[in-house]
């Protein structure tokens, strides 16, 4: 069986496919090797088996999450087996 992913840019899609699966949203602070230290967007799931959350990274708001999806021009790639990736915008076209 084929999935079909879809691309999400709307902030009320994005909030509701994550939080209808128990996620939120959290931004890890990476370093490049220069060191300059910029923000990459992730998504917190609670892990079934565990009962516990992704570590390495901090929860934040929907507003500051959403802030900077816009500002990296990013969109919230999603398939049917509910797989997920955050890609560019671009990519859509």
């Amino acid at each position: 069986m084929t999935t079909i992913p879809h691309m999400l840019t709307r902030h009320r899609d994005i909030q509701s496919w994550v939080s209808a699966r128990k996620g939120m949203p959290a931004i890890a602070r990476i370093r490049n090797r220069f060191g300059e230290e910029r923000a990459q967007l992730r998504l917190r799931f609670e892990r079934a088996e565990e009962g516990k959350l992704d570590s390495e990274m901090s929860p934040c708001s929907w507003n500051a999450w959403l802030a900077e999806l816009d500002r990296q021009q990013l969109a919230l790639k999603i398939d049917d087996r509910g797989d997920f990736s955050l890609v560019p915008r671009a990519t859509m076209n």
